[in-house]
């Protein structure tokens, strides 16, 4: 039995931030129905990332939105009230993450969803919080990585603010959210009340520099300096970096700087004895370092380093990750089939309980795919009458 067992969540949210909290949460065992405007759906279907189609929708929308339920409601339409607080009313977590003021206009804020269902966790990602001047900017993930400061701690100290290749924000958020609501459910459970969980984008991404932030409010203000060689830390010292060898690239954590010096046989590191210079003389290091590097294969100075319990690591390719004999025993892949009998690879949840890896073959549903498993109706002398 998976741990979720048993809770239902309205799944209201479009794009990947609030998808990718509910995704975690149905792999864990909740049964997620996610509600789409019949018109089109959740606009992410249309949100390409590459060229990638899979049965008409993208790539992105069925990684996200795997393992769920789906039906289709036009949440601005009158007449869907009766359905729409009939489903609400069975739930135990709904989710949103509408543009500023919308969730307002459509009535399904928090205030009025608890009027309705005291007893509702009610979860929403928003990008720079409810108050604020921020709060009406769009909350896009390369915004919020700008607007953070994020995007500063990348690339080398000549190049531009450099973005991460991945929508961490949107991702922290929604792991965040899942966290929360996950907390709310235990509270639920010893005292009864409902929760208003919100997370922003901006918070998320702010949470994720907590190491460094602490180090700048506590330092004078000072703020993290990128090396100009090699960056892969403000603070850290050489020859934390990565580093372009013979045929390839070496990763090198922490390691004294005479040690790695002797280790590679580079003569010219063994007078950095004091580690002070590390810091001070950080690029000038990592200049000689990266130039005695390249003189021989990555293979050859992993058989070096690795015996001596030096932190390094080769530099994969997702081609070569892929054919290691350590990624296949992890087993995060898995194949997921379409409500159109399409099969696709993707990964599974990467959470690990009593032994047991978290598979589903679910889909992403179809629009409306699941109406007549949620949604009753029958015509009678009255018009329609709606049964849930």
């Amino acid at each position: 039995m998976k741990p979720l067992e048993g809770i239902t969540i309205l799944d209201f949210s479009q794009f990947l931030s609030a998808p990718s909290a509910t995704l975690r949460l149905a792999d864990l065992g909740a049964r997620v129905i996610k509600v789409e405007r019949p018109d089109g759906g959740d606009i992410c279907r249309t949100l390409y990332v590459s060229n990638l189609i899979i049965e008409n929708d993208s790539s992105l929308f069925h990684s996200i939105n795997r393992n769920k339920y789906g039906v289709s409601i036009d949440l601005k339409n009158p007449a869907s009230r009766d359905i729409l607080w009939s489903l609400i009313g069975k739930a135990d977590v709904m989710v949103v993450n509408f543009r500023p003021g919308v969730v307002e206009k459509l009535g399904l804020d928090y205030a009025s969803v608890k009027q309705h269902c005291p007893s509702m966790i009610y979860g929403e990602i928003t990008g720079y919080g409810k108050k604020g001047p921020w709060s009406p900017m769009p909350g896009q993930d390369l915004l919020v990585q700008s607007l953070s400061g994020l995007a500063w701690l990348n690339g080398n100290q000549n190049q531009p603010p450099t973005p991460m290749g991945l929508s961490v924000a949107d991702l922290f958020a929604g792991q965040h959210l899942a966290q929360g609501i996950l907390a709310a459910l235990i509270k639920r459970a010893s005292c009864g009340e409902g929760s208003y969980v919100h997370v922003s984008m901006l918070e998320s991404v702010m949470d994720m520099q907590f190491e460094v932030f602490t180090t700048y409010l506590n330092d004078g203000g000072q703020s993290p300096e990128r090396s100009a060689v090699n960056n892969a830390n403000g603070y850290i010292n050489a020859p934390y970096g990565i580093y372009q060898t013979l045929d390839g690239y070496l990763a090198i954590a922490m390691v004294p700087v005479p040690v790695l010096g002797k280790l590679i046989s580079c003569d010219s590191l063994l007078g950095y004895t004091d580690s002070e210079t590390w810091c001070t003389r950080r690029d000038e290091i990592k200049s000689l370092l990266a130039d005695h590097l390249k003189t021989r294969t990555t293979e050859y100075w992993l058989s070096k380093l690795e015996p001596a319990d030096v932190w390094c690591a080769d530099v994969y390719t997702w081609d070569k990750l892929f054919k290691t004999d350590g990624f296949k025993e992890l087993d995060m892949l898995q194949t997921v089939r379409t409500p159109g009998g399409t099969e696709f690879a993707t990964t599974r949840c990467p959470i690990t309980i009593d032994r047991e890896h978290y598979k589903s073959a679910k889909a992403a549903p179809a629009i409306g795919q699941h109406n007549n498993q949620y949604i009753y109706y029958k015509e009678n002398q009255h018009g329609t009458d709606y049964l849930f």
